[in-house]
């Protein structure tokens, strides 16, 4: 059984996707608190797959965004550019001079080592993209006229605001209507709804967009913290034993919710945050597919790594239409992409079925 993707002929786009797009600051291998220097790259978990489909795998992606007309909304929308994104849909606010009304993300981020795990402290309170707001986006243009296989969002951009996540609702139900396959990452931070409700607000929001999503992506605490499922034997350092209560817990989810024709998640195993076992799992069609294991992966920087997997996840359904082609490239892809540092992934398309067929890290001259 295969997913019900739109004919590519007939979209513009592979895939798109709803989200805040950062500047990333990133002390290299030092601190936050005492860097003097900081190397700047683009982030945000929902456009990480657009880029990722785009640089590593090809298709033809683009990102509904805002940013702030000045300086810095520039320079991201630069990094956007250079991830070959289409940037037609971010909408641009007028800047105020300091930010009192709108400002854009920024999100300081160390890549952990060893036994120091990783730091992420954002600056992105009234952000451009927080403020986006049902109306602001004519998706029937967007997904009847000009066309997409693929949209995808998550719980990250639902969590920034009330309107973002009305919108988010507002982008789903439209999808949904025009045969577009919806993708949705839990991806629960406790620090996103701790102001806004916490998690009775994460539930009630995350369970409404839920009804519209084909493929929902996030671990154990994702399912429980967001939608509300909890089995016996589940805890956040996944072994074998775990494996099989997270599968439980996913025949619960889809029985409530049978409109996910897909649930997937990456497997992880903190060992130091330098270096974890790694691998990943998909239901389809009441099957279960297990991608090859990783184990004790060396980790140069994890933030990124979910989002590789879900745009490997995306790449093997709209490539193949095969769930088990699906995973592993979700997993090869996560894999690369904790690699290298930066959010975005810098693998190629080579280098991941390299990966997924076994290959291993000898020198390639």
């Amino acid at each position: 059984m295969s997913l019900p993707l739109r004919d590519p002929s007939t979209c513009l786009y592979d895939q798109i996707s709803l989200g805040e797009v950062m500047l990333r600051l990133d002390p290299g291998e030092g601190r936050i608190r005492t860097a003097r220097q900081f190397t700047a790259w683009e982030g945000g978990g929902e456009y990480n797959t657009s880029r990722g489909l785009r640089k590593c795998f090809g298709l033809r992606t683009a990102v509904c965004t805002a940013l702030v007309d000045n300086e810095v909304g520039h320079l991201i929308e630069d990094f956007i550019m250079q991830g070959g994104v289409d940037s037609e849909f971010i909408k641009w606010r007028e800047d105020d001079g300091i930010g009192r009304s709108v400002r854009n993300g920024l999100n300081f981020t160390e890549r952990g080592f060893g036994i120091r795990g990783a730091v992420g402290n954002p600056d992105r309170g009234n952000s451009a993209a927080s403020q986006l707001k049902p109306g602001d986006y004519d998706w029937d243009h967007i997904f009847g006229q000009l066309g997409a296989r693929w949209f995808h969002t998550g719980g990250i951009f639902a969590a920034l605001s009330e309107s973002a996540a009305q919108i988010t609702i507002e982008a789903v139900t439209a999808a949904k209507r025009h045969g577009t396959i919806v993708s949705y990452d839990l991806n629960y931070r406790p620090s996103l709804w701790k102001s806004i409700g916490g998690l009775a607000k994460a539930r009630e929001v995350n369970r409404e967009i839920a009804k519209y999503v084909d493929v929902m992506i996030g671990n154990e605490e994702d399912f429980t913290a967001s939608l509300g499922f909890e089995v016996e034997g589940l805890d956040h350092n996944i072994s074998a034993i775990e494996t099989d209560a997270f599968k439980r817990m996913i025949e619960t989810a889809v029985k409530e919710f049978p409109n996910f024709k897909v649930a997937a998640t990456t497997l992880r195993r903190v060992i130091t945050a330098s270096r974890n076992d790694w691998s990943a799992i998909c239901w389809h069609a009441g099957a279960f597919h297990e991608s090859r294991k990783y184990p004790e992966l060396d980790i140069l920087d994890r933030v990124g790594g979910g989002d590789s997997f879900a745009s490997g996840l995306a790449f093997g359904f709209l490539s193949q239409n095969d769930a088990q082609a699906a995973v592993d490239y979700g997993a090869a892809h996560g894999a690369l992409a904790s690699t290298t540092p930066g959010d975005t992934s810098m693998a190629t398309q080579k280098e991941v079925e390299k990966l997924m067929k076994g290959g291993g890290a000898r020198v390639v001259r």
